[in-house]
């Protein structure tokens, strides 16, 4: 795919630009960032490509849908600012526009003495973060949650839940871009002096002045197909769910107290907007991007994975905790086991599969999983390259800070 062919229609010299910006990624990010660029700078020419019929099928559609309150996160990390700032912003969201959603408050219950120094660094950090958070000893949280059992919890209260497969519709919808699906990027080619062209599977070509890359599962290879070397490899870990058959038992939301040498929040109880309760996730690695199951395979995505050393760093670091989030995914009873840490009164028989989603961690070469929001850029590209949970929270200032560096080239380039 050529500038200086027949597809390329010369206008005064120069080439004409099907678009301003070209995001690639229908999620609930990209959707975001063309929302953001087009309130910020009206009358800029936005086109979204998403490889699937309708936006937010994988990590935007697939997670528990949480509003998270941006306790976990360093201070002063784009994690902790984004998801403190986005959490207040998508309440307000939704209800301008009318989605589900409630603010609920949550728990963080610790039911092991080992863990109460965590417990009490969450609180230090929640109020560094400027999060209001209510300590409870064990007799208080049944005041939350009469069926919980531990040594001690807290309250924050500013988390809450929502539909966020709605919220990108919306987006969709209020953003006047122009979004086309069953759109999946092949090819891109990049001339620095001129612009950015995408092929797709289907054979179509767009050209843009700028590309902003918010391919989530697949951003570390849309950045390579640009030119650009990310640095990082995405590695896809399977969070797997169950339905609680007897939601009574729970009345909002229940997280374990986290270990903090993961990303992962463990296996917590979420009552959604649809009354029902979810239950998970646990962590295991993927056998393929959008690997939803074991069954599903892809030996080229697998062999990617593979290769990369961070991968087995990992491994190799953390096999004991792998080991545990394995046994969990293929024994029902031992992931009965961890929520009755939680929950005494379930039973086996309470959990009814629910689907999986797939986190994309980026991973360094040496092993680090990136903890933080990444986003880096190469000549007319702007790329969101660690995008996960709590990224749906964090969304609109997400959007916002990927326009503003946008706009930034575009301003520089026309």
């Amino acid at each position: 795919m050529h500038y200086r062919n027949r597809e390329v229609e010369q206008v005064r010299g120069r080439i004409a630009h099907d678009c301003d910006v070209l995001v690639i990624g229908g999620g609930i990010v990209g959707l975001s960032t063309a929302y953001a660029i087009t309130r910020a700078a009206p009358g800029t020419r936005v086109t979204v490509l998403e490889k699937e019929p309708g936006p937010a099928r994988h990590q935007t559609g697939r997670n528990s849908g949480v509003i998270h309150s941006g306790i976990y996160y360093r201070p002063g990390s784009l994690k902790a600012r984004y998801a403190v700032r986005g959490a207040a912003e998508m309440v307000k969201f939704c209800a301008e526009y009318g989605i589900a959603h409630a603010v609920t408050g949550k728990l963080i219950v610790a039911t092991e003495r080992e863990e109460l120094p965590r417990l009490h660094a969450l609180v230090q950090r929640g109020r560094e973060n400027g999060i209001p958070v209510r300590e409870l000893g064990a007799a208080q949280i049944a005041e939350y949650e009469p069926e919980v059992r531990g040594l001690a919890a807290i309250h924050v209260g500013t988390t809450g839940i929502c539909d966020y497969g709605a919220v990108a519709r919306q987006l969709a919808d209020a953003s006047g871009a122009q979004i086309r699906y069953g759109s999946r990027v092949v090819r891109v080619d990049r001339r620095p002096e001129l612009g950015v062209a995408v092929r797709t599977a289907g054979g179509d070509v767009v050209r843009a002045h700028v590309l902003v890359n918010c391919a989530g599962l697949y951003c570390d290879e849309v950045a390579r197909l640009t030119g650009d070397e990310p640095g990082v490899r995405i590695v896809p870990f399977r969070g797997e769910y169950y339905e609680l058959a007897r939601p009574e038992l729970v009345r909002g939301l229940v997280y374990p107290v986290p270990d903090p040498a993961f990303p992962f929040l463990g296996v917590h109880l979420t009552r959604g907007i649809d009354g029902g309760v979810h239950i998970g996730p646990n962590a295991v690695p993927a056998l393929a991007r959008e690997g939803y199951g074991w069954t599903v395979v892809r030996p080229r995505e697998l062999a990617s994975t593979l290769s990369w050393p961070g991968a087995w760093r990992i491994a190799r670091r953390h096999w004991r905790y792998g080991a545990g989030e394995l046994r969990r995914s293929v024994s029902k009873a031992a992931f009965t086991q961890a929520v009755r840490r939680l929950l005494p009164e379930v039973r086996e028989a309470d959990l009814v599969p629910a689907p999986a989603g797939v986190r994309a961690q980026a991973v360094l070469r040496d092993g680090t999983l990136v903890d933080d929001f990444l986003i880096r850029q190469g000549p007319r590209a702007v790329h969101v390259l660690n995008a996960p949970s709590p990224a749906a929270t964090a969304s609109l200032p997400i959007g916002r800070e990927v326009a503003r560096r946008v706009l930034e080239v575009l301003g520089d380039v026309r």
